[in-house]
């Protein structure tokens, strides 16, 4: 990789991760049987799918368009809180990429932080609540902090999803206090959080696919 990303990288990093939770659908459900409603791996694999295959039939051209399309096609093909959450993150990233056809490792921070905080402004999820944010936050701060000590971009990656995968196996002993788990009170914990194992998929995905360019 020559420092930047392209387009086609972004496209490959979709669908590795429209593969990773096709495959692990039946592992999400179960963790969302135990806490949720048991709809998040099929909710997740039918949501990608359905991504995927819009961009089979049309590429877009830019960063903004691509995640644009990708976020919406979330928001309406994906039922649950994972739809709105997922469908937002990527409409988020795709406003602050603007209209570009590469990244430089910057510009990706900035996307994805933009789409964690706009996971921020609709859930309210904080760090402890036992969401997906407790996988994102830190993996993007470790991103951050990877790329600021001169980490290529590819091994930055692999930093985030490691400190994905961190904070998803974190969520275990915490009590929700967000969605439909924190109606469970205590009986929450002892549980993965969901949501925070499908962001892990998407961080390590990520790296997979920039570490193979």
């Amino acid at each position: 990789m020559n420092g930047t990303i392209g387009l086609d990288s972004l496209v490959t990093w979709l669908d590795a991760f429209r593969t990773a939770v096709t495959e692990q659908r039946a592992y999400l459900t179960e963790l969302d049987s135990a806490i949720g409603d048991a709809d998040h791996g099929a909710n997740m694999a039918r949501g990608m799918a359905a991504v995927m295959e819009k961009l089979e039939t049309s590429t877009p051209s830019t960063a903004d368009e691509l995640f644009k399309s990708v976020g919406m096609t979330l928001v309406t093909s994906v039922g649950g809180a994972s739809g709105p959450l997922y469908g937002t993150f990527f409409l988020r990233m795709g406003m602050t990429a603007g209209a570009v056809a590469e990244f430089d490792g910057a510009a990706l921070a900035a996307a994805l932080r933009a789409g964690l905080d706009g996971i921020v402004a609709r859930g309210k999820a904080e760090a402890g609540d036992k969401t997906m944010f407790d996988a994102l936050a830190p993996a993007l701060d470790a991103f951050d902090a990877a790329l600021a000590g001169g980490t290529p971009i590819p091994a930055a990656a692999g930093v985030a999803a490691d400190a994905a995968e961190a904070g998803r196996d974190a969520t275990e002993p915490l009590v929700a206090r967000k969605g439909r788990a924190s109606y469970l009170g205590e009986r929450s914990a002892g549980h993965l959080d969901p949501g925070s194992a499908s962001s892990a998929l998407l961080m390590r995905t990520l790296a997979d696919v920039l570490g193979s360019s």
